[in-house]
């Protein structure tokens, strides 16, 4: 009888739970501009960034840490790195942000993940020979 009750005790269920280990999530945008013409610089963009996340939450917002990691100027995509659970706040400012000195603009993200070397490749660009 007791090697029966060894076996119910090993066959019970248990539920494991694995929170991401990366501290961090990068994000590629794209910024979408009305006039193409307009350039923005590193600092320009960052500064951006950071104005929609004061319009959105606050000086607690402006405050949220985040690394302008990469930034195309011709092509105006940029790789942002943020802490993880500052990754909703981000996105949401970046979705929201509507114009640019006094013109319409939109942010694309286009890839996301807690993992830098994810974004090195994208699937929807891949060409086959």
């Amino acid at each position: 009888m007791s090697g029966v009750d060894e076996k119910d005790e090993s066959a019970v269920y248990r539920r494991v739970v694995l929170k991401n280990a990366s501290p961090y999530h990068y994000l590629e945008v794209c910024l979408v501009l009305q006039d193409e013409s307009t350039r923005l610089s590193a600092v320009e963009l960052k500064q951006f960034i950071i104005s929609g996340l004061k319009s959105l939450y606050g000086e607690v917002g402006a405050a949220l840490t985040f690394d302008l990691l990469k930034y195309d100027e011709d092509k105006l995509t940029a790789l942002l790195r943020v802490y993880s659970r500052g990754l909703v706040k981000l996105w949401s400012s970046l979705t929201l942000l509507g114009s640019y000195q006094n013109q319409a603009c939109a942010f694309r993200v286009l890839q996301v993940s807690p993992f830098l070397l994810a974004l090195t490749g994208n699937s929807r660009e891949l060409q086959l020979d």
